[in-house]
């Protein structure tokens, strides 16, 4: 018996099966992922190409028309000479940094306190129901909310101040839902793990759970920052339309300012001057240019607390 076994096993390591056919199943299943596939790469080429080809335009019409003088210099509806965009720089500044002292602080605290310390049940899911209502409520409605809070009842008029607290209100909801995401992905056996070695509960999530979901909350700062300096509604109820150069902080601050996003929308529909489309085309060069640095240097600042 072990001879013949030993006289076959060649032959049939030689001579293998032969294909078997393909089923009907199989073909099916064959043909949707190929069906599948190509809507996918067509997609994706759909996108890219609209991307490139809308940014692409921008910056080909906005491009040549950049220069140092039209970065430095203050802006004039009256005056030719007088096309410059640094006030609505220093106002869109002052908005974002102004805006995420508020607004990050107090949603990244509040993440914590629904992830690390409140009893997961109704009160909590409908916290979570009510910010995720917010972050899709259109911002002109946060915009009238501001202005009639913020402007009337508080008295700060339309002001940069007042654009601030409006932003803070609207931004929130994406800072707590993101560092809320990215606080669950932790795994919970690295708590778990300081815990059983005697560690506190705040110093777990200080020195444990807070580093390790730190990219996920500087995510969340990112798309806030890009809401903050690509909103145009809520801000133009709140903190108006004023193109003056600052004189100061705090005096600028409670007085009306421009930002970068509503100096594009003034120019372009006011078309006061002959190169009105030329100036906005340029300063929404200026502000994709702006975001991009904005995002990189929050994804590197993001790449180093992770390395440490």
């Amino acid at each position: 018996m072990s001879s013949n076994a030993a006289a076959v096993s060649p032959d049939t390591a030689q001579n293998p099966e032969p294909h078997k056919p393909q089923s009907l199943y199989q073909q099916k299943r064959h043909t949707s992922d190929i069906v599948l596939r190509i809507v996918i790469y067509t997609a994706t080429a759909i996108t890219v190409a609209a991307l490139i080809g809308i940014i692409g335009y921008i910056l080909w019409n906005g491009i040549p028309h950049i220069t140092w003088s039209f970065l430095s210099s203050p802006y004039s509806e009256t005056r030719a000479s007088m096309k410059g965009i640094l006030p609505m720089i220093i106002n869109t500044l002052y908005i974002v940094v102004i805006t995420l002292l508020i607004s990050a602080p107090i949603g990244i605290s509040a993440a914590i306190y629904l992830t690390q310390y409140a009893k997961q049940g109704k009160l909590v899911r409908a916290i979570r129901f009510t910010t995720e209502v917010l972050s899709g409520i259109p911002s002109i409605i946060f915009g009238l909310f501001g202005y009639t809070v913020f402007c009337i009842l508080f008295r700060l008029q339309t002001s940069i101040l007042a654009g601030c607290l409006t932003m803070a209100i609207c931004v929130l909801p994406t800072i707590i839902r993101t560092t809320e995401e990215a606080l669950l992905a932790v795994p919970g056996s690295y708590k778990e793990g300081a815990l059983a070695l005697g560690a506190g509960k705040f110093r777990v999530i200080m020195g444990i759970v807070l580093p390790c979901a730190m990219p996920g909350v500087l995510t969340a700062v990112i798309l806030a920052m890009g809401r903050i300096v690509g909103e145009s509604a809520a801000l133009l109820f709140t903190s108006g339309l004023s193109y003056n150069m600052p004189s100061g902080f705090f005096s600028q601050i409670m007085s009306s300012g421009r930002t970068l996003t509503l100096h594009l929308y003034q120019t372009a529909r006011e078309a006061a001057s002959p190169d009105a489309l030329n100036v906005a085309f340029a300063t929404a060069s200026v502000l994709l240019i702006f975001i991009f640095i904005l995002n990189r240097l929050a994804s590197l600042l993001s790449k180093v607390l992770k390395k440490g």
